[in-house]
């Protein structure tokens, strides 16, 4: 979805299906893999959906941004419909579970997105309208909390 709104150079992106492939390898395949991928970004882009906060993957993924000082930042794709055209409820805010090295919530540092707009089209027009700015305000923030 981040890819397809053009707002994210395509050369520091990964398919879907290179996802789909390392998630079937083992523990330390997954790890080394999203080592690889933080090292060619300077932000982070985690959408939240009605179970990303459960994720390990999406846990380990902003703890290891959090550590290496990239930018982060979270989008609400509840309201974004999925490919059976249904949209879900929202989920819990992954950031809240997190701490910063002194104890307090990551989620009071880190920005989410959440559209006002309830139709699917409109919410992703607002995404991506909103996208560049919630990035370079999180790579701004980088290191800071």
């Amino acid at each position: 979805m981040v890819r397809n709104m053009g707002k994210v150079d395509n050369s520091s992106t990964f398919s879907d299906n290179d996802w789909e492939e390392v998630r079937r390898k083992s523990n330390k395949d997954i790890e080394e893999w999203i080592e690889k991928q933080m090292k060619m970004r300077s932000c982070i882009v985690v959408l939240i959906g009605a179970t990303t906060s459960q994720s390990k993957w999406v846990k380990y993924e902003i703890e290891r941004a959090y550590y290496l000082n990239k930018g982060i930042v979270g989008i609400y794709i509840n309201k974004l419909e999925d490919v059976n055209g249904n949209q879900t409820y929202e989920g819990c805010n992954p950031f809240y579970s997190m701490t910063t090295y002194d104890g307090k919530r990551l989620s009071n540092f880190v920005e989410t997105f959440r559209s006002s707009y309830s139709t699917s089209k409109y919410v992703y027009n607002d995404i991506k309208e909103n996208l560049e700015g919630l990035i370079e305000r999180a790579i701004e923030k980088a290191g800071s909390y």
